[in-house]
């Protein structure tokens, strides 16, 4: 078995209970990619350019996922002291470390949503004919 076929290190997503599976959570959340990608592709960043870059994304929720991928490790708040304060988001070695991945899902799903709305059009059309009485 090759590393990418199963545990590596002792952890092992696939089980309930292990604490990775509360990392892919994390990273799997559309705010968070999101965050990553931005910070990765754009580096340190403000709130309100976070804010602005991410559109749709509610300011509790930014606050939210900030702090949640700050205490993954994967990025950095810096605060500085000026009137009024001054605060940075910058991804971490760690979380650079996962902004190909997230970056080339993210591409992905840009470059292939035109066949996804044609198969999701396709499923609703034959699950609204499976339903309609003859």
């Amino acid at each position: 078995m090759s590393s990418t076929d199963g545990p590596t290190a002792g952890f092992d997503a696939f089980n309930a209970s292990c604490p990775s599976r509360r990392l892919l959570d994390t990273i799997g959340d559309k705010w968070a990619s999101l965050v990553i990608v931005a910070l990765g592709l754009e580096g340190r960043l403000r709130f309100s350019a976070l804010s602005a870059r991410i559109s749709g994304v509610s300011q509790k929720m930014l606050t939210q996922t900030l702090r949640g991928l700050e205490r993954d490790g994967l990025l950095t708040r810096t605060v500085t002291p000026s009137v009024p304060v001054r605060v940075d988001y910058a991804l971490t070695p760690l979380g650079m470390s996962l902004l190909e991945p997230i970056r080339h899902l993210k591409e992905w799903a840009e470059a292939h949503m035109a066949e996804v709305d044609t198969a999701r059009a396709a499923y609703d059309h034959n699950q609204g004919a499976l339903r309609t009485p003859r």
